[in-house]
């Protein structure tokens, strides 16, 4: 469980001979034990796994099957939960699985499929920290694996049972490069002894804290393992014999005096004399606690009575007295450790508890885990009574181990853990912050919503200001109103109120979208007034907005509150010139040109005649033009190369005369140069704020415009504007401007 898998050449389905594994004794014997609901849940994950791994081996060459029927074993033998040895085989399914969460949950729950998919997801991240580690000092491996510790807490407050089953696998794999002499991976090592072993001692599972010590360090200094071995080796006969022999006689003594007790020698572990020779100088044959005994009584007056026995038999070593249960260890270890000397001068380690102190110190918070097998996903139940201090105290635990990690020597001098804090939520989740973060800062890091509406909170159960820095491990609880928003004194750093920039991002976005709204609601107030004015209030403001080029009305709004809209386009948009019959008409719809009469088009040889310029084609000098007499309106005025005005030569030539420009009327004094309609066809890519680049070019050259369409489709905006100008030729000069614009793919007279 330390390596992704390395898929052999058999099959992920069968196994290569074609046979069936035999589910282990300990598999049976568990479910038996099950609650109904859970009846062969651990037989049950064992068979939908097999399949899945036969065959396979981690990358250290263990067959995966094996791993984690080891890694059950270890988690049933320190009182794990057999939803935590059910885990052990869907967590290596999982890798095998399209969609590991839906697979597991249908068959065995959301709770196993948390699990199994939160554990795998922590195994791909430190089997990515090991990778890249090359590592061979201390300091740097513990660098190395700042982020391997970061990632462990916030796994492990989702789900606590992921510690044990990490932990147990670690121990497995060890046993296995132990068993196998395969050679252990030099970061592999020293992550399991200044990682995994640290943490194990934290949650007083010493059980499995000296095991994976011992093979940690037998794989680092083997010299040095195989020295300090040799050692205890050479009169182990003769120590074991004494031990048995003052065994004996001291339990037959307390039954005399009434104690009932069991007393037993204890074995000692290697590396822990490494540490004691090491921290105290002292040579091996200086060591106390070579001999050791431990006594069990019943209960903690026994414990004081046999320790009294103990000092009266026994010559004591004073400043080898601990008294951990009137003061017991940080992490809830409590035991009487005493050093005595016996008659030859030889010094024996006694330690004294009761059977529940030794469970305790053997198994630690895993004898308190009975995890409800159902609940909210991503969350376990505790303890068998429900208990949410248990919770509480273990995630403290987690969190001293952090800070003991980042107090040691090495990583305190990198600053590797200086930058960030961790803070418990009211049920129970690690929540990270960074360092001298505040209440407003855990709040909008729980959530956006929670944030905004924060307005107190309570820190351990006190209340404190909110811009009071929080402390690693504490309990933080966020007072919230049901609505409402952030305070301007939040972004005022001198106020200290927020830390995070991701929380100060936030708040700068409250209040930007709540600006975005007033000026939505100042441009929608615009609009109204002039579709008020107007007479056009009928008309449905997403409509007008969409025909004006906008997605929406609030873009629309959004532009007109920031007077980045000119409301003589919605003007012409709402009062449309209506259209005139004309042959060939083709529909479009504009205005009549400001200037006098037609633009004084002289019609030869009929001077008084009335005419008018087509829509179809809406000609403007200098373009060659001509004119067609229609029934009741005068004479048409076409260009040459109009469609319409060469079907009506083709078909009615008698009513086709010569028309020229009238320039001369232009030129007399005082008179206003005239202007002519002009439609231009815009093809561009839809985007919002098209149609307003578009008219700040007009403005820009000075083209007044009098109409426009617009339609929308397959994400292209095709648009018709009707502009005013005084010469054809300089539509040219316009229409180079308006393919600048970003976006525009084609520009041109209709």
């Amino acid at each position: 469980m330390n390596a992704p898998l390395v898929k052999s050449a058999e099959t992920m389905h069968a196994r290569a001979d074609g046979k069936q594994d035999a589910a282990p004794p300990f598999v049976l014997s568990a479910a038996s034990t099950m609650l109904p609901q859970q009846q062969d849940m651990l037989a049950r994950a064992r068979a939908f796994a097999e399949p899945l791994l036969a065959g396979e081996l981690l990358r250290n060459g263990e067959n995966v099957l094996d791993h984690a029927n080891a890694v059950a074993e270890i988690l049933a033998s320190i009182g794990g939960s057999e939803a935590m040895q059910a885990a052990t085989y869907l967590i290596y399914a999982s890798f095998h699985l399209n969609n590991p969460y839906e697979a597991i949950a249908k068959r065995f729950g959301d709770t196993y499929a948390s699990l199994a998919v939160e554990t795998s997801k922590l195994m791909q991240v430190q089997g990515q920290a090991r990778s890249g580690s090359g590592a061979s000092k201390q300091g740097e491996a513990k660098a190395e694996h700042t982020e391997t510790v970061r990632k462990m807490l916030l796994a492990f407050s989702r789900d606590l049972r992921v510690v044990l089953i990490r932990l147990a696998s670690r121990l497995q794999t060890l046993r296995y490069h132990a068993a196998s002499k395969v050679p252990v991976d030099r970061p592999l090592a020293e992550e399991s002894l200044y990682v995994f072993a640290p943490l194990a001692n934290r949650l007083g599972i010493w059980q499995l804290k000296w095991e994976i010590e011992d093979l940690a360090f037998r794989f680092l200094e083997p010299d040095t393992y195989r020295e300090v071995a040799r050692l205890l080796d050479e009169k182990r006969r003769e120590r074991e014999q004494y031990m048995r022999e003052l065994c004996a006689s001291v339990q037959l003594q307390l039954q005399e005096r009434g104690i009932h007790a069991t007393v037993q020698g204890r074995p000692k572990h290697i590396y822990s004399i490494v540490k004691k020779m090491r921290g105290k100088s002292l040579a091996f044959d200086q060591l106390f606690d070579i001999r050791a005994m431990r006594i069990i009584v019943q209960g903690v007056e026994e414990c004081y009575a046999a320790l009294s026995w103990v000092h009266e038999h026994f010559q004591p070593v004073p400043e080898e007295f601990d008294d951990y249960i009137a003061k017991p260890k940080p992490n809830g270890y409590q035991s009487l450790h005493t050093v005595v000397r016996d008659e030859a001068g030889r010094a024996v380690e006694i330690q004294i508890r009761t059977q529940a102190m030794h469970d305790h110190a053997e198994t630690g918070v895993a004898a308190h885990w009975a995890y409800k097998e159902a609940g909210v996903k991503g969350y376990a139940g505790v303890s068998a009574n429900g208990d949410y201090d248990t919770k509480i105290a273990v995630l403290r635990q987690l969190l001293a181990w952090e800070r003991e990690f980042a107090d040691s020597v090495q990583v305190s001098q990198l600053g590797l853990f200086d930058d960030r804090i961790y803070v418990l939520t009211p049920n129970a989740s690690i929540v990270e912050l960074p360092k001298g973060a505040t209440a407003v800062d855990f709040a909008y890091t729980v959530h956006t919503s929670l944030g905004h509406r924060c307005r107190g909170a309570k820190v351990d159960g006190q209340m404190v200001a909110l811009n009071t820095p929080l402390q690693n491990g504490q309990t933080v609880e966020i007072i919230a109103a049901k609505e409402g928003g952030p305070s301007r004194d939040w972004l005022n750093k001198d106020l200290g109120f927020l830390c995070s920039q991701r929380a100060r991002s936030k708040v700068r976005a409250w209040f930007n979208a709540q600006a975005l709204q007033e000026t939505i609601a100042k441009g929608r107030e615009i609009v109204e007034k002039v579709l008020q004015r107007e007479g056009k209030t009928a008309m449905k403001l997403e409509d007008i907005a969409e025909q004006l080029g906008f997605k929406s009305a609030e873009a629309f709004f959004e532009v007109v509150g920031k007077d980045e809209f000119s409301m003589r386009a919605l003007e012409v948009l709402l009062n449309p010139a209506p259209a005139e019959e004309v042959a060939g008409d083709d529909g479009v719809v504009v205005r009549k040109p400001r200037s006098g009469g037609s633009g004084k088009v002289l019609v030869v040889g009929m001077d008084s005649l009335m005419t008018h310029l087509a829509k179809c084609c809406m000609p403007a000098p200098p373009d060659e033009i001509g004119g067609f007499i229609t029934r009741g309106k005068g004479v048409g005025i076409h260009r040459h190369d109009c469609p319409n005005f060469l079907k009506m030569l083709e078909h009615s030539p008698e009513r086709v005369i010569d028309v020229q420009w009238d320039d001369a009327a232009a030129a007399d004094s005082g008179h206003r140069k005239a202007v002519y309609p002009v439609d231009i066809q815009v093809e561009a890519a839809d985007r919002q704020g098209l149609l307003r680049d578009i008219s700040d070019v007009f403005t820009r050259e000075r083209t007044n415009v009098i109409g426009v369409q617009t339609r929308s489709h397959k994400n292209t905006a095709s648009m018709t504007f009707t502009v005013e100008v005084q010469s054809a030729t300089r539509l040219h000069n316009v229409l180079d401007a308006v393919r600048t614009v970003a976006g525009v793919r084609q520009a041109r007279r209709k």
